[in-house]
């Protein structure tokens, strides 16, 4: 799997795992639920300042959300 698939998956997995839908999630970080759903499906990348909101907001590393170990 590549890296791009992988961080859908793990943005998905993060989302639920704090009982998020897509829509709340979007609100938290002041996107749309588009948005979200692009980058769960990996038809769209974020931006270096979506992925540090995105790291901030699930407290982990850049890294690890984008699946390098």
């Amino acid at each position: 799997m590549d890296r791009q698939a992988r961080f859908g998956e793990i943005l998905k997995e993060l989302r639920t795992s704090k009982c998020l839908g897509q829509v709340a999630l979007a609100k938290e970080l002041g996107v749309s639920k588009g948005i979200i759903s692009l980058w769960e499906n990996n038809l769209r990348e974020p931006s270096m300042s979506n992925l540090i909101t995105l790291s901030e907001y699930f407290n982990i590393s850049i890294d690890e959300l984008v699946g390098i170990k």
